[in-house]
């Protein structure tokens, strides 16, 4: 469900030699080469992190501005994972782990079930920091990990994963291969959908109006306020039937967002979706984006 590409004069993302041996290697898991990262690499963090932090201030939850105090991210240095996870471990048991690119959905689904999130370890060019369409650190690090260090969210996470399992074992009894593709096909892009709409593109109601708690949100300077203030935004409370049957686009900002009320209430809903996957429900959602690859299903089909 990731992917990356990173560059030769640092971990950038265009073509790095240490990413590309790795991958034909088959290490999907590698070490976070902390020498590689050039000084190109640490102004991009610097320069990222510089401008977020009054969004963050402005935009984000609680819960993430208490998970970025708790980690004690460097503003000026791309972090290096073993340090994040020395503050992050002890909180809620999640660690980041680096991948080398491509993750199939079952196996990223997995690693949450195991408090474990694939963590990217390029960065994107420091004079085109806007948008990216793939993971970078600085998405993954800034982004997602500050919420891991709060346990109801962390629960929400491995519960998810859990859900991967019951697919699994759900469609290996379908005895049928074309019903068995389709079905599965069907899950992945609800499950897809389902983690776009809440931790990539979440909002939630706070104390002082909405804040954004999705990482995607969180680790752009220009949609993180979009979410929040444009009336071109559609922000509904969040129904479980239209998040899994909704198709998005990754290329441009959201036109419309779901709202939680907590993270008890998503864990909730990470219940229901898994019943509705019990029950059915999940076989035959709208068709249209993301599109399910080959290696995804097959991910699923051999349970990892």
């Amino acid at each position: 469900m990731r992917q990356i590409t990173a560059f030769a004069s640092g971990l950038t993302t265009s073509e790095s030699p240490f990413i590309e041996q790795a991958k034909r290697d088959g290490r999907l898991y590698i070490t976070q080469p902390y020498e590689l990262y050039s000084e190109e690499n640490h102004v991009a963090w610097r320069k990222l992190y510089s401008r977020m932090t009054p969004r963050w201030d402005r935009y984000a939850n609680e819960h993430f501005q208490e998970g970025i105090r708790r980690l004690s991210l460097n503003p000026d240095h791309v972090p290096k994972l073993d340090e994040v996870n020395k503050f992050l471990r002890p909180l809620t048991g999640f660690q980041a782990k680096a991948v080398s690119g491509y993750i199939p959905a079952f196996l990223f689904f997995d690693c949450l079930r195991n408090r474990e999130f694939p963590t990217t370890i390029t960065i994107r060019r420091s004079d085109k920091l806007d948008y990216l369409p793939e993971p970078d650190i600085f998405h993954d690090i800034a982004g997602h990990v500050p919420m891991h260090t709060d346990k109801h969210f962390a629960e929400t996470l491995v519960r998810f994963g859990e859900c991967a399992h019951t697919a699994a074992d759900l469609v290996s009894g379908i005895r049928d291969p074309e019903t068995r593709i389709h079905c599965l096909t069907s899950i992945i892009r609800a499950m897809a959908r389902f983690f776009w709409f809440t931790i990539e593109f979440g909002l939630m109601r706070g104390r002082d109006g909405l804040k954004v708690y999705g990482s995607g949100l969180l680790s752009s300077h220009g949609e993180i306020a979009h979410a929040i203030e444009s009336p071109e935004v559609q922000r509904y409370p969040i129904q479980l039937e239209w998040a899994i049957n909704q198709a998005f686009e990754i290329d441009r900002y959201q036109p419309l967002l779901f709202i939680v009320d907590s993270f008890d209430h998503l864990f909730s809903l990470v219940d229901q979706l898994e019943k509705w996957l019990k029950a059915g429900k999940l076989n035959n959602v709208a068709p249209g984006e993301p599109g399910v690859n080959e290696e995804d299903l097959k991910s699923f089909l051999q349970k990892g």
